[in-house]
C-alpha cells in the first residue's frame, strides 16, 4: 500500500495565524474567549477547547464585558469592535491580512458607489462569518449573491460594483462576471479580482493529486464551506474519492493492501489529522 498526504493541503496562513495566537495567550492564560468557531473543523476546536479556548455565538458576545476576545480570520463587521470599544473587552484580532484588505476595500468601493446611487455587490455564501463582516462595511446594504439565482435581486439601472468572498472558486467568478454583465451591460459593473491565491491555486494542484490514486480521502469539517469545494474538484477527478471528517469514520473496506491512497483536505484541515488518517491505515494494515 502506497499513502500519501498532499503537501498542498492544510491550514493556510490566516488559520495558522489565528490558531498560533490563540495558543500564545493560553500559554499564559487559563482561558480565552473565541467570537465564533476559530476554524471551522471540530477536531481542531475541541482540540483548542480543551487548551482554554471557549467558543461564544455572536448572541452571547453581545452581552459581554470586561473580558478578552479572539477574533478569528475570517474579520467582523464594524458593531464588533464598537461593542468592544463600549464594554472594556480587550480584543485579539487574527483578522487574515486578505480579509482585512477587502473589508478597506469594499468600505472605500461603498462609499464611491452610493455617491453616484449604484449598488455593491459581494460573491459569497449568504450567512458566513467573512461575507457577514464584508456586509457589514456597507451598513447592510450590499447584495449577496450565492448563485444565477440571485441576480434577479440586482437593479438594471444602477451602476454596480463587484466584490468576491476570498475563498470562493475564480471560475465561478468569472462566470458570475459574465453573466452579471449580460444582464446589465459592461459600462455598468466595475469588479475586482479579491479571491485568495492561497486558497485559488490549490484547485489544480488538487486536481492533478487526485488523479494519482486508487482511493481519496478527503479530510474536511463538516461546518467548511471550502472543505466541500475542494472535495468536489476531488470527486470530480477521482469518483473513488471519499469525506470524511475525522479518522474514526474512515470505512477500511474502501481499501486493500495495494491500494495507493491519497490523503488531502481542506484550508480548515489541520495537518495533524490528516497524520492520524494516515496512521489508521497503515496500523491496520500493518505497513
Amino acid at each position: 500500500m502506497i499513502i500519501e498526504i498532499d503537501n498542498n493541503s492544510g491550514f493556510c496562513f490566516g488559520v495558522i495565524k489565528a490558531i498560533k495566537k490563540a495558543e500564545d495567550i493560553l500559554k499564559l492564560e487559563d482561558e480565552l474567549y473565541c467570537l465564533g468557531d476559530i476554524v471551522h473543523n471540530s477536531y481542531e476546536v475541541e482540540r483548542l477547547a480543551n487548551l482554554g479556548l471557549k467558543t461564544v455565538s455572536r448572541e452571547e458576545y453581545f452581552k459581554m464585558k470586561n473580558c478578552t476576545v479572539l477574533l478569528r480570520a475570517h474579520g467582523e463587521p464594524p458593531e464588533t469592535y464598537q461593542y468592544a470599544k463600549e464594554n472594556n473587552i480587550k480584543l485579539i484580532d487574527a483578522t487574515c491580512p486578505v480579509v482585512l484588505r477587502l473589508q478597506k476595500n469594499v468600505k472605500h468601493g461603498y462609499e464611491d458607489i452610493k455617491a453616484q446611487e449604484g449598488q455593491l455587490l459581494i460573491f459569497g455564501k449568504k450567512g458566513h462569518a467573512e461575507v457577514n463582516g464584508l456586509v457589514g462595511q456597507t451598513d447592510g446594504n450590499a447584495i449577496v449573491i450565492e448563485g444565477p439565482e440571485d441576480l434577479d435581486n440586482i437593479a438594471l439601472d444602477k451602476k454596480s460594483i463587484l466584490y468576491s468572498q476570498t475563498t470562493k472558486s475564480l471560475d465561478a467568478y468569472h462566470d458570475l462576471i459574465t453573466n452579471i454583465q449580460n444582464k446589465i451591460g459592461e459600462n455598468n459593473l466595475t469588479y475586482f479580482d479579491t479571491i485568495c491565491r492561497q486558497v485559488a491555486n490549490r484547485i489544480p494542484k488538487l486536481k492533478e493529486f487526485s488523479k494519482n490514486y486508487d482511493v481519496i480521502v478527503f479530510v474536511g469539517g463538516e461546518k467548511s464551506s471550502n472543505a466541500k469545494v475542494l472535495y468536489n474538484i476531488c470527486k470530480e477527478s477521482n469518483p473513488n474519492s471519499h469525506f470524511i471528517s475525522h479518522p474514526n469514520q474512515l470505512d477500511l473496506a474502501l481499501f486493500h493492501k495495494d491500494s495507493r491512497v491519497g490523503i488531502c483536505g481542506a484550508t480548515s484541515t489541520p495537518r495533524h489529522l490528516m497524520d492520524l488518517v494516515a496512521k489508521k491505515l497503515k496500523d491496520h494494515f500493518q505497513i
